[in-house]
């Protein structure tokens, strides 16, 4: 699915080093189904040419105010009539100026005061820059003008200091683009998710752990913070990277993990548990490598203790948050979800059969509550997550 299908945006440019990304930027936001149509000011063509941005977008690039390739000689006007949105990056301090000024002197800067859509900024500059009263001010002037700020992130900068300021990752950029067109139904809630494996030592080096590859739980926590939420995940070992704008806490064990969510769950309006957290421990786990012994003899005995039920504690605190559990079966799978359900007493169980989806890239998720059981359409996992968290939506108590 190309998340960007049928948007039209118009794609700033101001003068700053990191123009040099805005090309992946530009290959990446076509690949997504966009249009794009690029404005460069005139200090931006210092660090990249229009003929690149032309070849990446296959569309011109407008510079000049007087370009009469519009037929009204008014390309400040028409290229923002029709946009879904004009995106400014890299956004340099003198043009955020001018913005929260209303100042139109060029190109760029007029349409953007002209504009009949949302306008998002990514600034990128210097640490100083950044930090400076002045910038801080018309940063804050913006927002409440109801410009959204992308960014910025910290690290090394092209100057050679290090701090805040650098433009955020075209990655970044366009996962907070696609963010911002996906509906808001969670807009102002509190959500916290566990995702992934929990694994149980057995010595040092050893563990026992269910399967999970964690993209599910990834993918509704990427989700949620799309429709709005503020989010928490807590995370067993994974090779995923953390979601974009999510709080990410990487635990181990199921211990862990309890005490993470139990540290935080009376301060949220939502839990889902999606983590296959492991039922046992070992109780004589050993403090050394264990040595295998010639021949195979005296293989060591497992003692083994069950571990906390995180879901379940969750759903019996007083004034806790709803609750939404997971569950993966091999077999009679509406049997077990709805069994387990009742027995944890929560409003919503969402199953799946384990050998359909493990380690895999679709899903086929089925929800169980009060009224029996709804199959949502098979999907990539993350079309999935966007459809399920609409469906959380609807239920949560107004």
């Amino acid at each position: 699915m190309q998340d960007l299908a049928q948007k039209r945006i118009v794609l700033g440019l101001t003068g700053g080093v990191a123009c040099y990304k805005i090309a992946e930027l530009v290959r990446r936001m076509t690949e997504q189904g966009a249009t794009v149509d690029v404005v460069m000011t005139e200090a931006a063509t210092q660090f990249i040419t229009p003929v690149t941005m032309q070849a990446l977008s296959g569309r011109p690039v407008f510079v000049s105010t007087w370009d009469a390739r519009i037929a009204n000689n008014m390309p400040h006007i028409d290229l923002s009539r029709g946009a879904d949105a004009i995106l400014v990056a890299p956004a340099s301090t003198d043009f955020m100026a001018k913005l929260a000024h209303g100042m139109a002197d060029d190109l760029l800067s007029t349409l953007c005061v002209a504009r009949a859509c949302p306008l998002l900024v990514v600034p990128a500059m210097n640490r100083e820059m950044w930090a400076n009263p002045a910038t801080q001010r018309n940063a804050a002037q913006l927002v409440e003008d109801g410009i959204a700020i992308l960014g910025p992130a910290a690290g090394d900068q092209a100057c050679g200091e290090i701090g805040d300021g650098r433009m955020i990752e075209p990655h970044e950029i366009l996962a907070d683009l696609i963010a911002f067109f996906q509906p808001k139904p969670l807009a102002g809630k509190r959500v916290l998710l566990t995702a992934g494996p929990t694994v149980e030592p057995i010595d040092p080096v050893r563990v026992i752990s269910n399967r999970s590859s964690g993209k599910t739980g990834y993918a509704l926590a990427r989700a949620a913070r799309e429709a709005g939420a503020q989010v928490t995940l807590v995370s067993g070992p994974t090779s995923l990277p953390a979601p974009r704008g999510v709080d990410l806490y990487p635990v181990q064990t199921a211990r862990q993990m309890h005490q993470a969510v139990m540290a935080q769950a009376r301060q949220v309006d939502l839990f889902i548990a999606v983590a296959a957290v492991a039922d046992w421990h070992v109780r004589n786990a050993a403090a050394q490598k264990m040595k295998k012994t010639e021949g195979g003899a005296g293989a060591p005995v497992l003692e083994f203790e069950p571990n906390p039920d995180i879901l379940a504690d969750v759903a019996r605190l007083e004034g806790g948050p709803w609750c939404v559990g997971f569950a993966a079966e091999t077999e009679n799978l509406s049997e077990y979800a709805q069994a387990k359900r009742k027995r944890k007493n929560i409003p919503l169980l969402v199953g799946n059969l384990a050998h359909e989806v493990m380690d895999a890239d679709d899903t086929r998720l089925v929800l169980f509550d009060e009224q029996g059981e709804h199959a949502l359409p098979a999907a990539g996992k993350l079309d999935a997550a966007r459809r399920l968290i609409a469906e959380i939506a609807t239920r949560l108590p107004r």
